[in-house]
């Protein structure tokens, strides 16, 4: 079950510390601040670290299609670079 709290922003003020502790060890899942009855914002804990990182490593996994037949080993240039010669700077 997730725990979530509805708080006053003037409550939210008061407690903000404790509140953002809350968050950071989980003990709450989500946080709604009100001001005078409209919502204002919504806090939510962060990620772990393993869980930012498996979201970030291969979020493009599916996103290029290599053709049938591309050798991705084959060499892309027609003449040999400068620096082959050992002119560094052209």
């Amino acid at each position: 079950m997730i725990d979530t709290q509805t708080i006053g922003a003037a409550e939210f003020k008061a407690k903000c510390l404790d509140i953002l502790d809350r968050l950071a060890s989980h003990e709450l899942e989500r946080v709604t601040i009100t001001k005078r009855g409209r919502i204002v914002a919504v806090l939510t804990p962060p990620d772990d670290d393993v869980a930012a990182v498996r979201g970030l490593h291969g979020f493009m996994r599916g996103s290029v299609v290599i053709p049938s037949g591309f050798d991705l080993t084959a060499p892309v240039a027609d003449e040999d670079f400068i620096a082959a010669r050992g002119d560094l700077h052209g």
